[in-house]
């Protein structure tokens, strides 16, 4: 079962949705404020590997982890460009790399 199948991502002006329903294990949902968001980071995968969005917020020390490749990331991701929640110059540099972590804002 591809991960776009139980990994999904939406959301609206207030927050993030996650709803997350993987196959043989519990499932999971989370709402995150936009608001609440300290830090973002960007994990560039391997090949065979996708690429990770981490999502730091106010409340937790442990972060999110979206993988580009659930159903809605793609479309997340450039709402946190949009909303200058990760730097443009450096999500580019990040998803031409093959290795590294891409922080905004950085240390």
């Amino acid at each position: 079962m591809e991960l776009s199948a139980w990994f999904k991502v939406k959301f609206d002006e207030k927050s993030i949705y996650l709803d997350v329903r993987p196959p043989n294990r519990e499932g999971w949902d989370a709402e995150i404020h936009w608001q609440d968001i300290v830090r973002i980071c960007f994990v560039p995968g391997s090949l065979f590997e996708p690429d990770d969005i981490y999502i730091f917020i106010k409340q937790r020390p442990e972060s999110f982890v979206i993988p580009t490749e659930a159903d809605g990331a793609a479309n997340l991701w450039s709402q946190i460009i949009n909303r200058g929640l990760f730097d443009a110059k450096l999500a580019i540099e990040a998803a031409t790399s093959t290795e590294g972590l891409f922080c905004w804002p950085p240390d």
